[in-house]
């Protein structure tokens, strides 16, 4: 039986927690990437990268870079929704990004774009992933690339070209 592959994965929601606000009364920047690495781990566990296949085959993945971009504030109580779509992978990496919404007002509130590396925990370097993770990850990802990629995709931090201050 052929499952329809979601595009993007919509799974994962949250809420903003009281200890994630911060003196200007909304969520602190630094808890934005603890909500992003939980619809991570989701997603992961949607692909096959779960705890019982990195516990049976000793492996796991670290993130080697993350970007966020902040739109709009959420605030205490606030719902969460996440999106997830996978932009590439490779036999060792993992190109994703989520957005995450407000998911009562419907709003944007921050993306974040991350490249991970899947790691053997016995050499702590670079592995393969399993093949039946690459061959889902090929349905995913052409399921994925129909999607137009999201405009903070591919950013890099910087000042305009424009002359600073006299």
């Amino acid at each position: 039986m052929i499952h329809a592959i979601p595009a993007p994965f919509d799974v994962y929601r949250g809420r903003v927690r009281p200890e994630w606000i911060d003196h200007n009364g909304h969520m602190n920047m630094g808890y934005y990437l603890v909500v992003f690495d939980l619809a991570t781990d989701e997603f992961f566990s949607w692909i096959g990268l779960g705890e019982a296949h990195r516990r049976s085959r000793r492996v796991t993945t670290f993130s080697l870079e993350t970007h966020v971009t902040y739109h709009l504030e959420v605030r205490e109580g606030d719902p969460l929704r996440f999106t997830t779509r996978l932009i590439a992978y490779d036999a060792q990496r993992l190109h994703y990004f989520h957005e995450m919404w407000h998911a009562e007002a419907g709003y944007l509130a921050a993306t974040n774009e991350l490249m991970s590396l899947h790691v053997s925990l016995d050499t702590r370097r670079a592995a393969s992933m399993a093949p039946e993770i690459l061959d889902r990850l090929g349905t995913i990802l052409a399921a994925h690339q129909k999607l137009p990629l999201p405009a903070q995709a591919g950013r890099s931090i910087g000042l305009s070209k424009r002359p600073g201050p006299p």
